[in-house]
């Protein structure tokens, strides 16, 4: 399949092709040619319904770069013999090809705070050279993705109609959802209001979706499919999910998840140090935020498909979201417990960018 679908953009011979990555959503595979390598990606319709939208964002976020930042750096879409930007299979779907930027690697997890700093840094830099695009212009690849509210009523409805011995056995952690509505309940202030702005935003921050040097330096930013209008809660809240503990979601032994202070630095400076400029006030001081806004969301997905009988993320062993879920609730509570010690982190970092008489936080 592979090699029928490169002939569309005339490459035949003395090709070898392999999968690529630990991506879950699509399927990719290295290609090798005596030229060059590339990326070649089949597009998985069932999360991204509308792949129309992906190259439509495509379009508009490499014009956009071409014409306002020539100098930024970030793999192009390579088209087709007749110029398309896809290529549709009638029985196999849709795929896009990119060129594989030789020298890069990428990483599953966080190794060092640097990695952390330099992927922030990337995250930061690609908002703020999109900054200016406007968000009207750009489609909704995933509808209502980080839709907290939505998410809480889905949350709500798997409580009333979901799988009954696992609602009974889940009491603890869906009472702590409950008590912990808040967190929607801003959610919900903040998209109402007008102190946050949508702007473009990647959506899937996770350090895999930044390409290193062989120094660990950040070359750029990848897997654009998520990039539509949002809020960036939404990036630096998947950061920090992400990059705070030393353990995945897959972790089960609860007592090894902790927050490292020094990998929340790395995050707030290397965003920060690209994106101050461009958030409002209100914004910056809810950094912090995003961080627990993700993670609630993220556990609440989770034990949502747990109550559902595993429909959404499927499960690998029994209690798989479940144990997803626990953990997720966990890192939560663990953030929360450090809330105010990394408000006053931001505090200090803001102020030693700003004159005496602007200082945000005094």
């Amino acid at each position: 399949m592979p090699t029928e679908i490169l002939s569309f953009y005339g490459i035949n011979n003395q090709v070898s092709i392999k999968s690529y990555g630990t991506g879950l959503i699509n399927h990719t595979w290295k290609v090798h040619t005596p030229l060059r390598d590339y990326i070649l990606q089949r597009i998985n319709q069932l999360v991204f319904q509308q792949p129309e939208h992906i190259a439509h964002n495509m379009e508009v976020i490499t014009d956009h770069l071409q014409k306002n930042e020539p100098g930024y750096f970030f793999p192009v879409l390579v088209k087709t013999l007749d110029g398309k930007k896809m290529v549709f299979h009638a029985e196999k779907g849709y795929f896009r090809l990119f060129p594989f930027i030789n020298g890069s690697c990428s990483h599953d997890v966080a190794k060092s705070a640097h990695h952390a700093y330099e992927a922030a840094r990337q995250f930061g830099l690609f908002a703020k050279m999109l900054s200016k695009v406007p968000v009207e212009q750009l489609k909704q690849t995933i509808p209502d993705f980080h839709n907290l509210v939505l998410r809480y009523e889905q949350f709500k409805k798997a409580i009333q109609e979901g799988n009954p011995m696992r609602i009974a056995e889940a009491n603890k952690e869906i009472d702590f959802i409950r008590e912990h509505d808040f967190i929607v309940k801003k959610f919900q202030e903040i998209s109402q209001g007008g102190s946050f702005k949508l702007r473009p935003t990647h959506h899937d921050t996770k350090i895999s979706n930044v390409l290193f040097d062989k120094s660990g330096n950040g070359l750029c930013v990848v897997d654009l499919d998520t990039v539509m209008p949002g809020y960036f809660l939404s990036d630096v809240g998947d950061m920090m999910r992400t990059y705070l503990c030393a353990f995945s979601e897959e972790e089960r032994d609860l007592k090894k998840i902790e927050i490292r202070e020094e990998y929340f630095a790395a995050i707030m400076k290397g965003y920060l140090g690209q994106m101050a400029d461009v958030l409002t006030e209100e914004e910056t001081n809810n950094f912090v935020y995003a961080g627990v806004y993700m993670t609630y969301m993220q556990a609440m997905r989770f034990l949502t498909d747990y109550l559902n009988n595993d429909v959404y993320y499927g499960a690998a062993y029994e209690k798989h979201n479940y144990a997803r879920a626990r953990n997720q609730l966990t890192l939560l509570a663990r953030i929360l417990e450090k809330e105010e010690k990394l408000k006053q982190m931001i505090c200090e970092e803001v102020d030693k960018s700003l004159p005496p008489s602007k200082h945000m936080f005094s």
